[in-house]
């Protein structure tokens, strides 16, 4: 079965890792500001990646030098997006996920009226955006929340920064409604649970009780936040569609030892427990009993039940990158995922990140949401980080790249024969940018690459890739010709 004449193609950025200009337009600072490459970290250890205190808070905002701080200048998208859209055009993108930075509009999160920098600069990506065709994916908040709101609230444990967030919200949508028609409200919403600090703007030694306890407060509170921006979007732009976006992780138990699939079944309750809310309109009272097993309460107030039924999204985006198993043999070997660890599939290879890459999995992880929540469904991030090489002759010959997105869109179409309603597919990401568990450039995934390293080192040039190509034929075929 052919994808539909309506299906949307493209890739997908995030400010924090793209734009830089961290001091510029009006931008006020950011939690991902925080961010420090650490060259003799091991990459795979992301709770080292991400762990953040109130010291190192003080330490990274004393010190101006963006070397270590990748996620302050990013790949200068703010500078040189007409070029890069240029790109994406030529590639034939109908589609391109980006996001808002909350700061450059808001600069502390609590002023009562936007920064105009900030407006006019979103007002000039959207606009050449529809020059060249590209309709934007919209995500409202990417890991960049508002340093301020950290260091003041303890970011989303306080259920004051609902109304700022919807502040910030409203001025999406009434500045940029008429060029976006596809908003996302929070990305991997339920990431607050793995990286707090990051997602949840988080300070763990700020939190007065458990840290998982200030993790689920603040994941109700984002949830609550989506749900009521979900009905401004309707009132202000009826022709608009807002959608969840939750990480897929798909797991796999690691025997058929019943207790291995209960245990995988566990986990998988956790998984949903975000979007069953955004997309189904209700907790799950099973996940709700595992909490208050473990001493979790939600911090649920008069309305906030009727506000998450009543204003559920239109679509489920997600992101996909690997799968993984789960065991409750506490011997066997675990290996890294998206921000997550998992039991090592015997059965999958990996890449030097320990990623392990499973193009079946997107299939399963497209079948398995498609049948629970019988909504659209649009993959917004897939892709696979490696380190590519810039040959004497300005090359980068990335086959293995153009083998990982192969396999998967070719996975991605069985699910749509076998019955998938799908909007768009949308890697991660067309063009090289910081990484976020790592604050890498080595850690590469784009079609085109670009010439700075680690420290931020290079010219910046962009490089068509081997895969640039190649992707221009899967779009322009419209994915019948994967070869």
């Amino acid at each position: 079965m052919p994808l539909p004449d309506t299906f949307l193609w493209g890739g997908g950025i995030a400010a924090s890792q793209a734009e830089g200009a961290w001091r510029e337009g009006g931008r006020g600072p950011a939690v991902s500001d925080i961010s420090k490459y650490r060259p003799n970290a091991d990459p795979k250890d992301y709770a080292a990646q991400h762990h953040v205190s109130l010291a190192s808070i003080e330490e990274a905002m004393s010190d101006p030098d963006p070397t270590f701080y990748g996620k302050r200048r990013g790949i200068d998208f703010y500078h040189r997006y007409p070029e890069d859209l240029a790109l994406f055009a030529e590639m034939g993108f109908t589609v391109l996920r980006v996001s808002i930075a909350w700061s450059r509009l808001y600069p502390t999160g609590e002023e009562t009226e936007p920064n105009e920098e900030g407006v006019a600069f979103y007002l000039a990506l959207f606009e050449n955006m529809r020059v060249h065709g590209i309709q934007p994916l919209v995500t409202l908040a990417h890991y960049d929340a508002p340093l301020h709101l950290a260091t003041t609230y303890n970011g989303w444990t306080d259920r004051r920064l609902i109304a700022l967030f919807e502040r910030f919200a409203r001025t999406c949508f009434e500045r940029f409604g008429h060029l976006v028609k596809l908003w996302l409200s929070f990305n991997e919403i339920d990431s607050v649970l793995r990286h707090p600090f990051t997602s949840g703007a988080i300070i763990e030694e700020l939190v007065e009780g458990s840290l998982e306890q200030a993790c689920y407060t603040a994941l109700h509170h984002q949830l609550v936040a989506s749900a009521r921006i979900t009905a401004m979007l309707r009132e202000l732009h009826p022709d608009a569609k807002l959608g969840c976006m939750l990480t897929m992780l798909t797991t796999y138990p690691l025997t058929c030892h019943p207790d291995d699939v209960a245990a995988t079944q566990a986990k998988d309750r956790l998984m949903y427990h975000s979007s069953d809310v955004q997309a189904g309109g209700e907790y799950s009272p099973l996940a709700l009993r595992t909490l208050a097993q473990r001493g979790v309460t939600i911090p649920i107030e008069p309305g906030d039940l009727d506000i998450l039924r009543e204003n559920t999204v239109d679509f489920v985006s997600f992101s996909y990158y690997m799968s993984m198993t789960e065991s409750v043999d506490p011997t066997v070997e675990r290996t890294p995922g998206n921000t997550v660890f998992g039991v090592k599939n015997p059965y999958l290879p990996s890449t030097d990140w320990g990623w392990q890459i499973d193009p079946v999995g997107l299939r399963i992880s497209l079948i398995a949401l498609y049948d629970r929540y019988r909504k659209p469904l649009f993959i917004v991030e897939n892709g696979v980080g490696m380190r590519d090489v810039l040959t004497d002759d300005r090359k980068v010959h990335d086959d293995y790249r153009i083998d990982y997105l192969r396999s998967h869109l070719a996975e991605m179409i069985v699910a749509v024969d076998e019955g998938v309603e799908m909007l768009g597919y949308a890697c991660w990401s067309p063009i090289d940018t910081v990484s976020l568990s790592t604050s890498q450039m080595s850690k590469r995934y784009g079609f085109i690459y670009v010439d700075q390293d680690d420290e931020g080192r290079g010219s910046g040039e962009r490089i068509r890739k081997d895969s640039f190509d190649w992707y221009r034929k899967v779009i322009a075929s419209g994915g019948t010709d994967l070869t």
